[in-house]
């Protein structure tokens, strides 16, 4: 039996995570960036790591040249050395879009070369967009006291949420007796988190005996349950999903409550800072005379002449005199220009906010994106990439401006709530 550290990992980091809007334009769900200094598959890299095990392989899919270059030869997260590493994975069967990945099962199926390249007793997989912290070497020592096929994290929910999940009901011994895929009608609150430990044989010979199984939760899961040990790993403590926007506004929200649960410095979550390509480490930032920041992250590099309230600011980011920002995330190297205000947004790297110009006016946030009505509901206002937003300009709730935009295309001074530009 090999040790616990041997584990192979196989990281799901594919998806096209389109209901982040245009966060996703350019680059992969995972290689969003998160917390000002991070990207969210920093925690699920970082959990590996800090859980002693030592290789990594990385199915991409969508997009992934920023998350390819943010991984680089995987030493942020100590995955080098002779016996180390990661490995990025990308589809393998063909070049056409109908060749790509069709669901988890069928990821981890097309790379059936490299698993068998890496004998181990057992596979671990994981998702590259949740925000948590997790032992995930007690989980595999829990699948092997169970004597599990299949061991799935998963925790409770409430049950308004629970249509988002794979949802499990268990025995007296954490044995998953019922399963049902996103169901519309909650049985039970007990939601699955998208982890899952899989002895190595077992999971081989699945995959090999029926190729219409294309995902583990609507296929395999279910199919296993009927005959096979399968078992939930009891997980309790701080862990989001952050595929939406509004997850993903809420989450870096949670890291300036008084006493957050979250906290990726004392979780030891590594960020990979050289990713950013700079000649040397950004300064620290600086508050002018004047400024006024309260609950609030401010990464390097940034410098401060306004005001700045319960907001996460990446590095890079200028915010100049006379500025207002509040309950918003400020992406890297962002410049809000003098006497500018920035309410409840999210502004994606190298943005421009003119001077004077607003970006979140007024208290209806109840007017949904009519582009997007899915995406923005309750006010946050998207500013894609580079967008340039010329001197004056009053952006309302909901909005969204394009990664791009520049200042010849606002044809009005105006953008109503709801609107997309």
């Amino acid at each position: 039996m090999k040790s616990l550290e041997d584990t192979l990992v196989l990281l799901l980091a594919g998806g096209v995570g389109s209901r982040l809007n245009v966060l996703v334009n350019s680059r992969a769900k995972p290689s969003v960036p998160f917390a000002g200094l991070y990207r969210i598959i920093d925690f699920s890299l970082s959990n590996v790591m800090n859980s002693g095990m030592k290789y990594v392989g990385v199915l991409t899919q969508y997009k992934p040249l920023s998350l390819m270059r943010h991984l680089a030869t995987g030493a942020a997260w100590d995955f080098t050395g002779r016996s180390r590493g990661v490995k990025i994975l990308p589809p393998s069967t063909g070049f056409r879009d109908s060749d790509w990945y069709k669901g988890t099962a069928d990821a981890i199926r097309q790379n059936l070369n490299f698993i068998k390249a890496h004998p181990a007793d057992e596979i671990l997989i994981l998702s590259g967009d949740h925000i948590y912290r997790m032992d995930l070497h007690a989980m595999v020592e829990f699948h092997r006291g169970k004597n599990a096929d299949i061991t799935i994290g998963m925790m409770i929910v409430p049950r308004s949420q629970i249509h988002q999940f794979g949802a499990g009901i268990t025995d007296d011994e954490g044995r998953i007796i019922e399963w049902e895929e996103k169901p519309k009608v909650a049985r039970t609150n007990l939601a699955s988190m998208g982890i899952y430990v899989f002895n190595y044989e077992y999971l081989l010979n699945l995959l090999a005996a029926d190729k219409e199984m294309l995902d583990f939760g609507m296929h395999l899961v279910p199919k296993a349950i009927a005959r096979d040990n399968v078992f939930a790993y009891p997980f309790e403590g701080y862990w989001r999903d952050v595929g939406t926007i509004q997850a993903y506004w809420e989450a870096n929200m949670d890291l300036l409550k008084d006493d957050p649960e979250i906290s990726p410095e004392a979780w030891g979550i590594r960020p990979n800072l050289e990713s950013e390509q700079l000649l040397a480490d950004r300064i620290p930032a600086r508050f002018k005379a004047g400024s006024r920041v309260s609950r609030s992250m401010i990464s390097a590099g940034c410098v401060i002449e306004g005001e700045v309230v319960n907001s996460v600011l990446s590095p890079g980011v200028k915010v100049g005199p006379g500025c207002r920002i509040r309950d918003s995330i400020i992406l890297h190297d962002c410049v809000i220009e003098e006497g500018a205000a920035v309410d409840l947004a999210i502004m994606d790297k190298r943005a421009r906010v003119g001077r004077g110009a607003i970006v979140g006016n007024g208290d209806n946030k109840n007017i949904a994106n009519k582009k997007y009505p899915d995406h923005l509901y309750t006010g946050i206002s998207l500013i894609g990439k580079e967008a340039d937003i010329p001197p004056g300009t009053v952006i309302g709730r909901n909005c969204i401006i394009n990664p791009l935009c520049r200042q010849e295309d606002f044809t009005e001074k105006v953008l109503q709530d709801g609107k997309t530009l």
